[in-house]
């Protein structure tokens, strides 16, 4: 696959990251969730040379930032572990240096689906108390993101949103609710291409896309204490407008095979007028020679049933080992990663989405990235994928019940009553 230039790293957080969290072995040592005592009370006042662990920096924007910190704090350097661009590697990496208390791996990103697990094992120091971090400029969901049972385990660091691309020359006007966009296939069957596509091969992107077509519909995967919500009237209406999308034809059949390249590459092919994919596209349809949509790209965000949908959430966080000695300078850094300024450089180094609101109105970044602000609406409307130390389960769940039912293979009703009960068995 080709590496996009733009908000490729962030699309790979909250795309092709998120199986591996299947990867996590058993529960390691450590303290409770919650972090009362134990591993979590030690090395709160510690200072000196920590490490920070994160996967491979494509962007080069690990290494500036470090040099940048190295040459201000000479007695608290940071050590820079690198690991592989494989997000399962990454995964179990750290399984196994949490599960052995490595000391050695005192700041680690984790991706958004992640924490509940870690956090659940007492592998993350809360952030509270002496390690309270301020979120109050973050975006909300993104700090939602990073929690577990109503505690900051880790510092939201990038973010990422779904997009709605579209054709400018065939819609002037962004639709904004599911049912004003399946008013407009029309245009496409009297264009001769494709109405609408996004992932929906049986693999991750599915859940992000079914789970992004209920909490549309005002529904959730998950209620707020982490049971299976999914035999409501509002995830029957969500799961369905996909289901009777593909039985129309207003989702092609052929897109029961897409992932994330895949669909760009009808899109950019010009056989589609509507595409939910990840920012990274925007830099590709706009720029490679062989894109015929790269003069009328639109973007706009997802539509719901009222007005903007429920993007899944993408993206990283920073978070602290329980096992640390020098929590004081780790906390520090965290306060360094999420600033203003190292959230900037993100952005134009990586393009790399900020948790920081005010970036996205920002003139300067704008200019450069001009999807921003369609990717705020997206992230401020974002819901997190479920949230639970049983994700693996709970995805590979997902994806059965709701292939089958956009497949026509199983009725919505069934196909949403087989995801509660599988979700209920393996979440104990």
């Amino acid at each position: 696959m080709k590496t996009p230039k733009f908000l490729l790293p962030v699309a790979t957080a909250g795309v092709l990251a998120l199986t591996l969290s299947a990867c996590g072995g058993g529960g390691g040592g450590g303290t409770s969730a919650g972090g009362a005592g134990g591993d979590a009370a030690q090395g709160l006042d510690g200072r000196g040379p920590i490490t920070y662990v994160q996967g491979k920096d494509n962007s080069n924007v690990v290494r500036p930032l470090i040099e940048k910190w190295n040459a201000a704090h000479p007695n608290e350097k940071v050590t820079f572990k690198e690991q592989t661009d494989n997000a399962d590697q990454q995964h179990d990496d750290l399984v196994q240096h949490f599960q052995a208390k490595d000391a050695g791996y005192d700041v680690a990103t984790v991706d958004v689906v992640w924490t509940a697990e870690f956090a659940a094992k007492g592998w993350l120091q809360p952030l509270k108390d002496k390690m309270t971090l301020d979120t109050s400029k973050m975006l909300k969901p993104t700090v939602e993101s990073a929690s577990y049972k109503g505690t900051l385990y880790a510092a939201p660091q990038n973010s990422d949103g779904g997009i709605l691309y579209y054709r400018k020359d065939l819609v002037p006007t962004a639709p904004k609710t599911w049912d004003e966009m399946m008013s407009m296939c029309s245009i496409a069957t009297a264009n001769n291409i494709g109405c609408y596509s996004g992932q929906f091969k049986k693999y991750e992107g599915l859940t992000v896309n079914a789970s992004e077509a209920i909490n549309s519909a005002g529904g959730s995967v998950l209620d707020k204490d982490g049971k299976p919500s999914l035999n409501t009237p509002e995830a029957k209406a969500g799961l369905g407008n996909l289901a009777k999308a593909y039985a129309d034809g207003n989702i092609p059949k052929e897109a029961i095979t897409f992932q994330e390249e895949e669909s760009r590459q009808a899109f950019q092919d010009g056989k589609l007028l509507f595409l939910r994919n990840w920012p990274y596209v925007y830099n590709l349809a706009t720029t490679e020679g062989s894109s015929k949509v790269k003069d009328v790209l639109g973007m706009a965000a997802l539509p719901g049933k009222d007005g903007p949908g429920a993007s899944s959430l993408g993206g990283h966080s920073a978070a602290v080992s329980v096992y640390s000695k020098n929590k004081a300078t780790a906390l520090d850094f965290l306060k360094y990663l999420t600033s203003e300024e190292t959230q900037k450089f993100y952005a134009t180094q990586g393009s790399l989405a900020p948790v920081l609101g005010s970036l996205y109105d920002d003139p300067e970044l704008v200019a450069k990235l001009p999807y921003l602000p369609v990717l705020k609406t997206s992230i401020e409307n974002a819901v997190p994928r479920p949230v639970t130390p049983f994700y693996p389960a709970v995805t590979k769940a997902i994806q059965e019940n709701a292939y089958a039912a956009i497949k026509g293979e199983k009725a919505v009703d069934a196909a949403l009553s087989d995801m509660q009960k599988s979700i209920e068995t393996q979440s104990k």
